[in-house]
């Protein structure tokens, strides 16, 4: 795919949608609104939203100790918002906290991997299915421009930018599944994985890379159609792709020859 081109932007929901699309869905009603503290725009939530990417890069590595008053420092947060943010990750499994011991980040683990991984591709495309049903208007436009900037990102080696992208895309489509409960299990699954993709997601070209956005974009595509059984169906063909590259980390972490590359880091050969 060129740079530029309008995968990397996102799908196109402008045009026929089905019937029901029209009318702006009501979080609250269906109490998707428990969930809706993932939105980025929400300040508790960006913090939150930092803390994981830099667990996720490595950044915060793998059994590092966390120091709450270092966290507000480092991300100009208050401590209310730092304490929130890591209950929340203790939740998702992702630190660990013990009383007089800290807060730690957990540890890389492969067989948590696997079990992530087989639970996700039960889950996440019913997921794709239900939003393909269920989104509003919002959750389409939300996954039509989840990857707006990818090929800049891309092109500038942006590890972080685009591991945002991805994170927001996935939890956007479980909020727009409208089953609360599934979105509370799927978006700490994704979190788990993408800490082992990004040990591998170094060693892909850039056209690989622009290869893996269109397959997310297809999915969007087909949820902005109301196809559940094609949005099944790609999402399928997205996880199977990442599992591939799962695969290929978990051996580099097992190896100790694979290293996450860090924000703007150029990538292996």
């Amino acid at each position: 795919m060129a740079e530029g081109s309008g995968a990397a932007r996102g799908p196109d929901v402008g045009g026929e949608r089905p019937r029901k699309r029209a009318r702006r869905a009501d979080p609250d009603a269906d109490g998707m609104g428990a969930i809706l503290h993932w939105s980025p725009e929400l300040q508790k939530a960006r913090v939150y939203e930092q803390i994981l990417l830099d667990i996720i890069l490595g950044e915060l590595p793998p059994g590092g100790r966390l120091d709450e008053q270092a966290l507000t420092r480092r991300y100009g947060a208050g401590l209310a918002g730092v304490r929130d943010a890591l209950g929340r990750l203790a939740l998702e499994g992702l630190v660990i906290r013990k009383a007089r011991a800290g807060t730690t980040v957990a540890p890389l683990d492969i067989i948590e991997l696997r079990q992530a991984f087989e639970a996700r591709t039960l889950i996440e495309p019913h997921c794709a299915a239900l939003a393909a049903r269920h989104a509003s208007s919002e959750d389409l436009a939300n996954l039509a421009h989840a990857f707006e900037g990818a090929a800049d990102a891309i092109r500038r080696r942006d590890t972080r930018a685009l591991v945002a992208m991805d994170q927001r895309f996935h939890a956007a489509i479980a909020r727009a599944s409208r089953n609360a409960t599934l979105a509370r299990i799927i978006i700490p699954l994704q979190h788990k994985a993408a800490r082992f993709w990004i040990y591998s997601i170094g060693q892909d070209t850039e056209a690989e890379k622009i290869e893996e956005i269109e397959r997310h974009v297809a999915v969007a595509e087909c949820i902005a159609q109301g196809d559940a059984e094609r949005a099944r169906s790609m999402m399928l063909d997205v996880l199977g792709t990442f599992s591939d590259s799962m695969r290929r980390a978990a051996m580099g972490i097992a190896s100790g020859a694979a290293r996450p590359p860090g924000q703007g880091d150029p990538s292996p050969e």
